[in-house]
């Protein structure tokens, strides 16, 4: 399995989660929620999903240090402010809330292995790696931080 380790962009993994979701779901029986409760709830979802991770991304930016997912061993700073305070992976959890939005306004039962794929996927091949180079570069600083704040939320 090492040898998918941040390989494939989260990016990408939400894009092809998505699509299996709307395949899937196209393929199961429809639900019964009118369009405007389906509506409703991805537009809740999405908007504090992808507030959660814009707010990743600016925290980020605000300590200048990079976002790019695939090399977190260019980190320059340890990032514990902000929204940083209360989950160590705001970007993945926004997606994961995108994602859950997403198989919301699907209204199909099956669509939410979409999301939970998502969080499996991230957790073992992007997190587990990003979380080994950040303590192999921040050492007791990184042990303390993740200590006091979750993975999650």
């Amino acid at each position: 399995m090492r040898t998918l380790e941040l390989k494939v962009p989260p990016l990408a993994v939400v894009l092809l989660a998505g699509a299996a979701m709307w395949f899937v779901a196209g393929r199961s029986a429809p639900c019964q929620l009118s369009l405007t409760v389906r509506l409703g709830a991805f537009a809740v979802l999405a908007l504090t999903g992808g507030a959660i991770a814009l707010a990743g991304v600016l925290e980020f930016r605000r300590m200048r240090t990079t976002i790019d997912p695939l090399k977190p061993e260019n980190s320059s700073a340890l990032v514990t402010s902000g929204i940083y305070r209360f989950t160590r992976n705001p970007m993945y959890a926004g997606l994961a809330l995108v994602l859950l939005a997403w198989a919301a306004f699907l209204c199909s039962f099956w669509a939410l292995i979409g999301p939970a794929v998502f969080v499996l996927y991230i957790g073992r091949l992007q997190i587990a790696p990003e979380e080994r180079a950040l303590f192999a570069k921040f050492g007791a600083a990184y042990t303390e931080y993740a200590a006091r704040v979750r993975r999650w939320l």
